[in-house]
């Protein structure tokens, strides 16, 4: 995949204590007598790839739809960089790109034509822009091409660049690996990921795809039935069980569990619960013991194992 270029001056990436980019504040949709979406109150942090999963009908695509003004809260508020999509809509849209379900393209134009039409309806958009962004999304060679050519690949590719445009705080994204094949789902992580560390859009993505989520994003928040169960660092350091092979000899197992304070026999091996620095100390002091280790590794649960737990094994789609 060609290098990825940066995309100019951008906000500066988050710092800590920075306000967050989204506020969800007590919100709530219903339609008819059904509740869709139970008073979510939720904080998107800036300069993150923020993951939203959830069961299928758990309200995800609702939402989204709230959050880009297609459909109103029916109680409560959504804020974007501390505007009301609700009372102020101009104001909070501006620093929203998104990508509901599949971007939309005139078909009979070219990448380039649809990108130049899109930024007409801006002032701040250059032809200066336009072209850094078709390099930054590696869309060169086929970028005068006409869209009816273009892959499924090709059209999420273009969708993204014409949804950073004008540089959004905020790139919301509705399930846009859908169709993507493996190559086409790395490079749009890999794009996803640039614009996030080095350019400090917050992107906030729906995926059904779990592994890829645990790649692509910092923070995940996971609803069901409206309502959020959880939310999740995905870089936090926190303590794992870590598996530790050594001689398979109770008694030296025995005697390592003693010289850690603590321990379990499983399978043969040795499990302690540490942190990334404490399995450097666990090594030092069992070799230092005269006690083997043969090898060392974290017993990680995935993304997947953590979603199918907390939602009792529903289908996320």
């Amino acid at each position: 995949m060609e290098a990825i270029d940066k995309l100019g001056k951008h906000p500066e990436p988050k710092r800590a204590g920075e306000e967050p980019v989204v506020r969800f504040e007590n919100a709530v949709k219903k339609i008819g007598r059904k509740t869709i979406i139970e008073g979510l109150t939720l904080n998107v942090p800036a300069g993150q790839v923020f993951g939203f999963l959830g069961p299928n009908g758990s309200g995800k695509t609702t939402t989204i739809r709230m959050m880009t003004g297609l459909m109103a809260p029916t109680a409560g508020d959504i804020k974007i960089c501390g505007r009301s999509i609700t009372r102020e809509f101009e104001a909070a849209i501006s620093q929203v790109g998104a990508i509901v379900e599949n971007p939309e393209m005139y078909a009979y134009l070219s990448g380039y034509r649809n990108l130049l039409q899109y930024a007409r309806m801006r002032s701040d958009v250059t032809k200066q822009r336009v072209d850094e962004v078709v390099r930054f999304m590696g869309l060169q060679n086929r970028i005068h091409d006409k869209v009816s050519t273009y892959s499924l690949g090709m059209r999420q590719r273009l969708g993204v660049a014409q949804a950073i445009l004008h540089k959004p705080k905020l790139l919301i994204l509705d399930e846009p690996t859908n169709g993507l094949d493996p190559q086409g789902i790395r490079e749009l992580r890999d794009y996803l990921r640039t614009l996030a560390q080095n350019d400090g859009t917050t992107v906030f993505v729906s995926s059904h795809l779990l592994s890829e989520m645990e790649l692509m994003c910092d923070s995940v928040a996971i609803i069901q039935a409206g309502k959020l169960i959880d939310v999740r660092d995905l870089h936090a350091e926190t303590d794992t069980e870590t598996a530790i092979e050594t001689e398979f000899d109770v008694a030296r197992i025995e005697e390592a569990i003693g010289l850690l304070g603590g321990g379990e026999i499983r399978g043969g091996r040795l499990v302690i619960r540490t942190n990334r620095e404490g399995i450097a100390e666990t090594n030092m002091r069992l070799v230092q013991a005269g006690i083997p280790v043969y090898g060392i590794r974290p017993l990680t649960r995935s993304l997947e194992d953590q979603f199918l737990e907390m939602t009792g094994g529903g289908q996320i789609v």
